[in-house]
């Protein structure tokens, strides 16, 4: 019996020469069994890793508790077997070599490091004397070079303002520089540190307690209530930025619009309520625009159809959003002085695949299957023209999705012919169909998208903070937290990362003259600093 854990050399081999083939055959037969339980361990990582490439598809397309939980749990295991194997190999092979029998596919572990890293050079002098001969006389032929990739952690430092005061030997009048306007006055926080708690907290979505607890361990104290005030000045200050890129979304030929919840503290009821953050988005890069992209955020207590009519105030053109009723009025025309509809309605596909998707997988039907693989060439078709001229798009759809649109809509009808009315499939059918205008206005305008996925990129982020922390107190939170979305995620959008731009922008935007508020946009900002840092 081989007992595993020991090593070869600690066992006692037998001397009878058919004693040791039998030790041997039980060690080949123990190595064949650990090999086929490393295999077996390994599939499951795949399995694993496909359950959860399918459920965060599922994720992003409805909201659910239930899956997000799902999905950390995923994400927990497979670390864990992961882990599990790369502590198994280490023991195999402490020196980290690839063992000949071994059939699993290694991570690249000397993959090219990024070439626009800061590079720090550390050379390691050879012995100034032969070890062979004793010579000291040496001739340089060559350098062996090995790349690691090392981690800085990030540092607080202090920064003194020193104002020398100059006094005039001619008629004693003292000279002094203007102290700096600093971004929150009679408080200590520089303009990058103002940034990071903003971004960790929006962006990383680390709530500000967590952060608290990371900068004592670094040996500064700051409380949570001191950086909550901070997001508050914070807040206020940046808000015409916000606003700026708000009429900047609305004025775009296309919105996309969408909402999701958001938990909000009720202390009067002494229990959290539901609120909703609504985001307009503005992408005109699928159809080759240079207009710059933007995401602009509103919060409100409710889901009342006034709030959507406030996110897209002065909006003209066309509208990309679900089947949300409070988007209706939009689309009418006004009956008294007979002047158009403000927004033309422009459905989506994801939405109405979604819930035919959803029936697929209940009841295997065959017909659900059908439509879903023509909804799949439709979206191929689209991936095939992104980036071109609206003439172009709207040309080639004419030519391509015009006779897939044609065929899904024949399927569907003789689908609903043939089952009850009541069923869940016809109600899914019937989401189609009641909105078939809206869902092929498309194939006449290169201009628009075959879905409202723009939106729901982003309205993700959201989602991913709100599993975090609550806003805190009241619905005022809920407006701070719109506003600093607002610009966050609009420097993502366009490429920027949203620390080092707000960090520049809270230094300067106190003294920085309203009229003139366009500069400190994403994009005018990143064409003017070259040194930006990509996202």
């Amino acid at each position: 019996m081989v007992i595993f854990g020991m090593s070869r050399g600690a066992a006692d081999l037998p001397e009878d020469p058919a004693e040791l083939r039998r030790f041997a055959s039980e060690l080949q037969r123990s190595l064949i069994a650990l090999e086929a339980e490393i295999q077996a361990k390994s599939l499951l990582v795949e399995k694993l890793k496909f359950q959860l490439a399918v459920l965060r598809r599922a994720r992003f397309g409805r909201s659910s508790e239930k899956l997000d939980a799902q999905i950390e749990q995923l994400e927990l295991l497979i670390g864990d077997l992961e882990e599990t194997e790369a502590e198994r190999a280490a023991l195999r092979d402490p020196a980290g070599r690839a063992s000949a029998t071994t059939t699993l596919k290694k991570p690249s572990l000397r993959a090219p490091l990024p070439s626009h890293l800061p590079t720090e050079t550390v050379t390691h002098d050879a012995p100034c004397i032969c070890p062979a001969c004793g010579g000291t006389k040496f001739g340089r032929i060559g350098a062996d070079e090995r790349e690691v990739l090392e981690y800085v952690p990030a540092h607080f430092k202090r920064v003194l303002h020193v104002r020398p005061k100059m006094s005039c030997r001619a008629c004693e009048t003292i000279v002094q520089a203007p102290m700096p306007t600093l971004p929150i006055e009679k408080a200590r926080p520089g303009p990058a540190l103002l940034a990071h708690v903003i971004v960790a907290k929006y962006c990383d979505h680390l709530p500000l307690h967590r952060q608290s607890a990371i900068y004592a361990r670094e040996g500064v104290g700051i409380d949570r209530s001191v950086m909550a005030g901070w997001v508050g000045h914070m807040a206020a200050l940046l808000e015409p930025l916000a606003e700026r890129i708000a009429r900047h979304v609305r004025a775009g030929p296309a919105v996309h619009a969408d909402d999701t919840t958001v938990p909000v503290l009720d202390p009067g009821r002494g229990r959290t309520k539901t609120g909703r953050l609504w985001a307009a988005v503005r992408d005109e890069r699928p159809y080759g625009s240079t207009a710059p992209p933007a995401a602009f955020y509103l919060y409100s207590p409710d889901r009342s159809a006034v709030h959507a009519h406030v996110l897209l105030a002065g909006c003209k053109g066309h509208l990309h959003a679900d089947g949300y009723s409070g988007f209706g009025r939009l689309y009418e025309s006004d009956a008294s002085s007979g002047a158009p509809p403000p927004l033309i309605e422009v459905a989506c596909w994801a939405h109405a695949r979604r819930k035919i998707y959803d029936i697929h997988i209940a009841t295997q039907s065959p017909a659900a299957e059908e439509a879903l693989g023509l909804i799949r060439d439709l979206f191929a078709i689209e991936a095939d023209i992104r980036g071109r001229s609206p003439n172009e798009r709207a040309t080639v759809r004419q030519r391509r999705s015009a006779p897939v649109l044609a065929e899904l809509r024949a399927v569907l009808d003789a689908t609903l012919a043939r089952i009850s009315g009541k069923s869940e499939f016809a109600k899914a059918i019937r989401y189609a169909t009641s909105r078939w205008a809206a869902l092929t206005r498309f194939l006449d305008d290169g201009r628009l998208e075959i879905s409202n996925n723009a939106a729901e990129r982003a309205i993700r982020p959201l989602t991913l903070g709100r599993k975090n922390y609550l806003f805190a107190g009241s619905d005022a939170g809920g407006k701070r937290a719109a506003i600093l979305y607002t610009l966050i995620e609009t420097a993502r959008f366009n490429g920027i990362d949203p620390e080092a731009w707000l960090t520049d922008v809270i230094a300067r935007i106190a003294d920085h003259p309203n009229s003139r508020i366009d500069e400190m946009l994403p994009w005018p900002w990143a064409a003017n600093t070259p040194q930006t840092a990509a996202a």
